[in-house]
Formats: structure tokens, C-alpha cells, sequence
């Protein structure tokens, strides 16, 4: 992924919200908007009403936004790259590129056309299922628009071909110069509040703040000198958590710390996940609420909730915004930053006292954070390092975030922040295309096993439930999981709306009644991962992406029995 953060900001948004409001044509793919990100919903929704903006929906689920559709396009899930691919051939084929935009600022073309030569509309009608005069009539609309915006969730990411697919949606926007506008650009819709934040401050396992490898030696001795530890920093790229279950299964990985997660319901083959979780010899897990994963945990830390503690939120158009504390967290709860803080003395006071009982034999392991290191005051304190260490957020301070928030890269304390990326150039020099080549999922159906399943979000509950499912008011809408199921299936088996079913893959099995309905199209099911009474993350496919390691949650194989 190394390549398309330089590209693309990092999974960021490369442009501002307000500009869905402004922008010609919006084309959404693998994203419910209107359920899963309510507000930028509602802007589509505005941009198509009031300004006449052109929408495009790409989704094997007939989404609310289908409404507002001009063309909707409704693949077999887990076709991505074929459609895509099947877009830019009629593109190029129909000279309807941005010829200068290709020749003067993007490298790789040649390469990339290549590739889509193959993927006539009708080779990809075998593949998608979408007919081939709609996905004609889909391409010249995308490229006949002057400003072009492209809205994704993970709809698109969380598959085996994940990286594929953004890589083919950035050939996509680069072939019709919609990278580097206003109103333009390749535009991830983030899954939470500060997932941004947490990726853009080394949350990650082969970056530090602001996307610096942590392989960069340059990198390492300047985060050295600013840190003033004297502590060697390692430079070995670390494990995803998706590789973390299986390290700790086979002994490889001793002791886990889980921060505000629940991976016992959210993660795929969740039932492997807990396995790996109890064959560690330390799991600390803190958290607002007793999880199912903290149920499972040594040792429990109570922390704050983000009405409890001070800080900052980056959003998902890489807004930095001030989360100021309105009440006192309850019993011994703490702000993230003072139980991490206090952990990490703990650990270094452990080191220290270990080393000067083997220092007499000249055997000193490895030289510790000094304690005075660990002795912030407060989260600004925090965030003035992690300026002065990063360069996209070298401008900004809690000061100049009282007056509003800022976007990334904002690297002076008088620039006013970048409402849209790679405007003149991109930040690697020049953009690259890809040539990508469709590759079926992991798992697709089979006589044993023959309807596709999809998961998603619902509107009224967030994640695995653990906040939304204690309002009174939410779980009284949504009490309970569902399986949804196209009518037609449900008549070839016989199951009537509201019927109890079991449903199967090769990796367990799960019970809950159905909801009849047209949004899913024949063959396939759906369902959300927000209750634990069906805990659908038992069913999916921990097949992973081999370079953005993240599950196929979005496709697998399953059968469906009634329940008498």
C-alpha cells in the first residue's frame, strides 16, 4: 500500500465534503451512504435535488440512494475490477480520456491500457451480471462530467482483491483527470470517528506519525533526535491484527493489548479470532464497556469515553478537530493517554529492574524509555510532539484549533489547511496507473454451499452494538439481527417473511429470522454484525488481501436451511 498512500493520501479523502454539494457527477461504490455515513448521505441527496448533480450507484444491494440515481449498476458481489476495468475500456476505446491530463502529469498508461483492452462491456456482463449497455451508458457519463467525484467505503476495501480494487478506481478518476480538482478525486469514506486520526499518528504497523516507514533509516533518526530517548528504534515492519491471531495460535505472539475493540464479534471467523485471543498468555483489554472481547481479557483497564477526556478527532476528509472533556469519567476510569503513559513506565521501570539484576553477568538486553520520557501533562503536550515530528500537521496546535478545524497537510502555523490533494502534482511527482487484472473471491457459491453473503451497518446501530444497543431508544427500532433475503429465494425454499433460519459456511453457523425483500438480488444474502444473539462474523471468510491485510468480509459461501 506503500505506493497509493504516496498517491492518495493514505486511505484519506483527497477532497473536501462541502465539495459533494458543488461537484457535476458523484459515483458511489461499495458504500449504503445513507445508513452507514448519514451525513455525507444527506449532502448527495442535496447535491442531486438541489444542484442537479449526475449519481452513479455501483451495488449488488438496491441502497436508498438508488433513488436518486441516474444509472445504477448492480454487480455479483466480489466483481469489482471487472466493471471498473469494463469502464475504462469503453473509455479509452471511445477516446473520451483526458489525454493531456495523462500525458503531463501520470506515468504507466500504456500499461494500464493494455490491460483493459480485454474487458469489453460484454466480456464483463459474463463476469458482473451488468448489462453491457448500462455500463456504456455509465463510462461516457463519467467522462463526459467536468468535475467527477468518486465515494467508496468498504464495500470495496474489504475483499481479497481490496487493494485491486482502489488501485482500478484510481486508474478510473486519473484517466479522466479527476485527481488534483475541486469537486474531483478518489474519496474513502472512513468507518469511524477517528480512524483517520489513528492511521495518520502511527497506528499502523509499517508506518510512523504522518506515513513515514518505519524501514526509512532517514525516518528513524529523525523521529531518534525528537524523541531524545536514546533508544534504538526498531526498524521491522510489525503485524496487522489479522496476523496477530494467527501468531498467537501458534506461540509466535505472547501478550496482546486491545484498545477500544471488540474483534470477538467484528472480526471475521470470529470464533478462530477468540481461539487465538485465549491462547495468549496476557491479554489486557481497555475499554468504556465489559466487551465480549474484554470478557475474555487478564486484565481489564477502564478508560474514558471521548465526552471524559480532552483531545482532538481527524476526520474523514482529514479535518483535525478539538474534543474538549464536558464531565468527569466515573470510578477509576482514565483518558487513553494517561493509562498508556502510566503503562509504559510500569514497563520500563520492569526492564530497568530486570537489567540491574543481570548487569552483573554483562548481559544488558535492551536500554528503556527513560521514565521522565512518559511524563506528559496533558494531551496538547501529546499533540505539540507529534507536530514538530510530522510534517502534515507541523502547523497545527490546539490554539489554532479553538478558532475551527484544519485539513491536512497543513505544514506552517499560518498555511490554512488543504481542502483538496494533488492539486498541480501529485506527492509522489507523477500519478501512477495500474494495470490490474480481475481475480474472482476467496470463496465463491457451490452446489453445497449457493448463495453469496454480504455484511454492512444499519442506520439505528453502530459496530458490534457495545454503545448503541444500551440506548433504550435505538434498540427498541432495531431489537434484533436479521438475515435479508430476495423473495425469490425465499419462495424456492419455502420461508415466508419473519421465519426462523440457519445459516451456513464452512466455518460455523448462525440462527435469526428473515426479512423478505427486493433490496438483495437473487443469490445473495445480507446481514450486520451489530448483535451478538447473531453474531454473523462466525460465517465469514478470514481469506485476506495479501497487502493491505484485511478480510473478505464482503463475500462468502453459504447455505440456507428453515428452521421448524
Amino acid at each position: 500500500m506503500a505506493g497509493l498512500a504516496a498517491a492518495f493520501g493514505s486511505g484519506a479523502m483527497t477532497n473536501a465534503m462541502n465539495e459533494i454539494e458543488t461537484t457535476d457527477l458523484i459515483l458511489i461504490t461499495g458504500s449504503n451512504t445513507t445508513e452507514c455515513h448519514p451525513i455525507i448521505g444527506r449532502m448527495v441527496k442535496r447535491a442531486v435535488d438541489r444542484k442537479r448533480a449526475k449519481l452513479i450507484v455501483v451495488d449488488p444491494r438496491k441502497v436508498e440512494l438508488v433513488k436518486f440515481a441516474r444509472i445504477w449498476l448492480r454487480p455479483k458481489p466480489g466483481t469489482d475490477v471487472a466493471w471498473i476495468n469494463g469502464m475504462l475500456h469503453v473509455i479509452l476505446d471511445e477516446g473520451l480520456w483526458d489525454r493531456r491530463y495523462v500525458q503531463e502529469r501520470t506515468e504507466g498508461f500504456e500499461a494500464m491500457q493494455a490491460t483493459v483492452a480485454n474487458y469489453t462491456p460484454e466480456y464483463v456482463e459474463q463476469i458482473t451480471g451488468i448489462p453491457a449497455q448500462d455500463l456504456r451508458r455509465a463510462a461516457r457519463s463519467y467522462a463526459a462530467a467536468p468535475r467527477a467525484m468518486i465515494l467508496y467505503a468498504m464495500g470495496i476495501t474489504q475483499h481479497t482483491t481490496g487493494t485491486d480494487n482502489v488501485k482500478s478506481l484510481a486508474n478510473l478518476a486519473m484517466s479522466c483527470g479527476n485527481i488534483g480538482i475541486e469537486g474531483g478525486g478518489l474519496n474513502p469514506l472512513r468507518g469511524q470517528n477517528n480512524v483517520q486520526g489513528a492511521c495518520d499518528t502511527g497506528a499502523l504497523p509499517n508506518v510512523l506519525p504522518g506515513y513515514q516507514p518505519v524501514t526509512d533509516e532517514d525516518v528513524l533518526a529523525h523521529f531518534q533526535q525528537g524523541w531524545a530517548t536514546g533508544v534504538r528504534l526498531s526498524n521491522q515492519v510489525g503485524m496487522s491484527l489479522t496476523e496477530m491471531v494467527p501468531a498467537a495460535l501458534q506461540g509466535r505472539l505472547m501478550a496482546m493489548l486491545i484498545v477500544g475493540e471488540n474483534p470477538v464479534l467484528s472480526d471475521a471467523n470470529c470464533s478462530h479470532v477468540a481461539a487465538g485471543l485465549k491462547a495468549l498468555d496476557l491479554l489486557v483489554v481497555q475499554d468504556i464497556f465489559l466487551t465480549e472481547t474484554a470478557r475474555l481479557a487478564h486484565v481489564v483497564l477502564p478508560a474514558a469515553s471521548f465526552a471524559e477526556k480532552d483531545g482532538t478527532f481527524t476526520n474523514t476528509e482529514r479535518r483535525v478537530q478539538r474534543v474538549r472533556k464536558a464531565l468527569d469519567p466515573p470510578g477509576h476510569a482514565l483518558a487513553d493517554w494517561e493509562i498508556i503513559c502510566a503503562l509504559a513506565q510500569r514497563v520500563s521501570r520492569m526492564i530497568q529492574s530486570r537489567q540491574a539484576a543481570q548487569s552483573e553477568h554483562g548481559n544488558v538486553l535492551v536500554r528503556p524509555f527513560s521514565l521522565g520520557y512518559w511524563d506528559y501533562q496533558s494531551p496538547a503536550e501529546i499533540f505539540d510532539e507529534l507536530a514538530g515530528l510530522t510534517p502534515s500537521y507541523a502547523g497545527i496546535n490546539y490554539q489554532r484549533l479553538e478558532r475551527g478545524g484544519l485539513q491536512w497537510p497543513c505544514p506552517s502555523k499560518y498555511h490554512p489547511g488543504t481542502p483538496y490533494l494533488h492539486k498541480d502534482r501529485f506527492v509522489r511527482g507523477l500519478g501512477r496507473f495500474h494495470p490490474v487484472e480481475y481475480r474472482p473471491p476467496a470463496e465463491v457459491p457451490d452446489g453445497e454451499y449457493p448463495f453469496y453473503l454480504s455484511t454492512g451497518r444499519i442506520r439505528f446501530h453502530y459496530h458490534t452494538g457495545t454503545m448503541t444497543r444500551r440506548s433504550r431508544g435505538l434498540d427498541c427500532i432495531a431489537p434484533e439481527g436479521f438475515i435479508e433475503m430476495n423473495l425469490l429465494d425465499a419462495e424456492s425454499l419455502g420461508i415466508t417473511d419473519g421465519d426462523w433460519v440457519r445459516v451456513i459456511s464452512r466455518r460455523g453457523a448462525i440462527k435469526a429470522r428473515v426479512k423478505l425483500t427486493e433490496r438483495c438480488s437473487a443469490g445473495m444474502i445480507f446481514s450486520t454484525f451489530h448483535f451478538k444473539e447473531v453474531p454473523v462474523n462466525l460465517l465469514t471468510n478470514d481469506a485476506l488481501d495479501p497487502i493491505g491485510k484485511i478480510p473478505e468480509y464482503k463475500v462468502c459461501a453459504v447455505r440456507v436451511e428453515k428452521v421448524e
